[in-house]
Order: structure tokens, then C-alpha cells, then sequence
């Protein structure tokens, strides 16, 4: 893929970039311009943005599909206000709902992006409803009870089959967070993400990501906050073993968090290597 070529070009050449970025189109909560400023304060030389994608289902974190023209549009403005001073990519985060829906469907391959990040962040519950269990652990534990029975095992499995779906599917160039149901998943049942059975799923999930040639993300959103990467970190040397290549992104959603704990990351990266 072309995004995929971009993105690794720059990543080998430097590491002052960060390509999953979230804006007011989306649940962010600063405009480009200003996550633009944030970025060139932080030091950044690359910007590139992921609004989550139009679903065909509620949603109040992603954008619209009436919205989508006006961010394209705006990308193009930015470019040219900046551009002596950091360079803007056009990219998006989209939801994997299953074969009807994510980075492979026509609508997605057809928009102007430069770069498309691939991500599971609803699942069904045992009713089929769509259920976001994306959010924080507080309130991945309420849904727990009120979604799904209080059925862990269900949701765990559930997001990883997803995701290998959605990688079999393909169409997207970086995977995001994706073992990130790991986070809620251990704060609410302790240690489960060391269960044998826990452990083979993300294998499972790595060994495809290597046939499928994906970037993988290190996602640093989450952590200032419960000092935890995704992946895990006891994943990163299993990654590089296999030669999947890696990148360092913030998942920012606020202007001075464009590069928040990427110095993490990268540091990790350089340890293991």
C-alpha cells in the first residue's frame, strides 16, 4: 500500500511524527489548526490525522459522512498554511463492524487518504446490539454488567475474532491498539490478560498481522495513566522477531498530548532492537 510505504519511510528516517491523531470531526477536542500548533510546539516534523470513520451505526466519537469533504478540505488549507513548518497527511481510523463495514468497502478505498489505520472498537453482545467498549475501564466495567452478562471471556474472544476478520479483510495500513481489550479487560477481572488461553489469542492476532504485511501501532494514549502501551509491552520483542515493523503514535486528542509518552515508545523500541 502506498500509506504503508509512506508511513515507514519517514518512520525509518526519523521519529518526530505521529500519525493517529483526533480532532473536533471526531471526539477530539481541539481543531486541526490547533492540533497542528500542538505538534510544531511539541517538535514534530510529520502530522498525520485519523478521525474515526463515518459507521452506520450511533455513535457520538465518530464523524459523519456529510463531514468527511469538509475535513478533506480542510487537510488541503492546513497543508498550505504549514507546510514550510510541518508536513500533513490525510488519514483516517476505521471501524472494522464486519463484512458490511471497515477499511475494505468501497466507501473507504475511494476517499483521498494518504494512510488508513484499521481498529475494532465495538463488538456485539450476546443480543447482536453493538456495544463501544473502547472507553475507560470505569466504564467498560458498567457495561460489563449492563451489555454482556458480565461475561468477560465472551467480550475478549469476541474482539479478537473481530480483529482477525478485519485483518483477513483487509484495506488499512497500520493496525490500532489492538490488543487494547486488554486494558479493560484486567481491571476488571485482575490478571486475566496472563491466562494461557488470553495469551494465544494475541499470538494468534500477531502471527496475522505478519502474513498481512501491517504496521503495527505502540499506542502511548493510556500511558501516563496506567503505564501500559498497546501492545503490551511484553509483545514488542515477539513483534520485531517476526519482522513487523513499528511505529510510535499518541493517539492524541488534545493539542499538547501530540507526542504525550512517545519518548516511551520509541525508547522501548530502541532497547529491544
Amino acid at each position: 500500500m502506498a500509506g504503508r510505504s509512506l508511513i515507514l519511510d519517514i518512520s525509518e528516517k526519523t521519529d518526530r511524527y505521529n500519525f493517529h491523531t483526533h480532532t473536533q470531526f471526531c471526539d477530539g477536542r481541539a481543531s486541526m489548526e490547533e492540533m497542528v500548533n500542538g505538534a510544531i510546539s511539541s517538535g514534530l516534523k510529520y502530522l498525520g490525522f485519523s478521525p474515526h470513520s463515518p459507521i452506520p451505526i450511533e455513535s457520538k466519537c465518530n464523524m459523519s459522512k456529510a463531514s468527511v469533504s469538509s475535513y478533506i478540505a480542510e487537510i488541503s488549507r492546513l497543508k498550505d498554511l504549514y507546510g514550510d513548518k510541518i508536513e500533513i497527511f490525510a488519514g483516517m481510523e476505521v471501524d472494522f463492524l464486519g463484512e458490511n463495514w471497515g477499511p475494505s468497502i468501497d466507501y473507504i478505498k475511494n476517499l483521498p487518504l494518504d494512510f488508513r489505520i484499521g481498529s475494532v472498537h465495538f463488538i456485539k453482545n450476546q443480543k447482536g446490539e453493538y456495544v463501544d467498549i473502547d472507553g475507560r475501564p470505569e466504564s467498560f466495567i458498567v457495561k460489563m454488567a449492563d451489555c454482556f452478562d458480565n461475561d468477560i471471556r465472551y467480550v475478549i474472544e469476541r474482539f479478537y475474532a473481530q480483529t482477525l476478520s478485519m485483518i483477513e479483510a483487509g484495506g488499512f495500513d497500520i493496525i490500532g491498539h489492538f490488543d487494547k481489550i486488554g486494558l479493560n479487560a484486567s481491571k476488571y477481572a485482575p490478571g486475566i490478560d496472563n491466562e494461557r488461553w488470553y495469551v494465544d489469542l494475541v499470538n494468534d492476532t500477531i502471527n496475522a498481522i505478519r502474513k498481512a504485511g501491517l504496521i503495527v501501532e505502540i499506542n502511548t494514549k493510556h500511558y501516563s495513566a496506567y503505564q501500559r502501551l498497546f501492545p503490551d509491552k511484553r509483545y514488542i520483542k515477539d513483534l520485531i522477531s517476526v519482522g513487523i515493523p513499528l511505529i510510535v503514535n499518541s493517539d492524541a486528542h488534545y493539542p499538547e498530548l501530540t507526542d504525550a509518552s512517545r519518548d516511551v515508545g520509541l525508547s522501548l523500541l530502541d532497547r529491544v532492537v
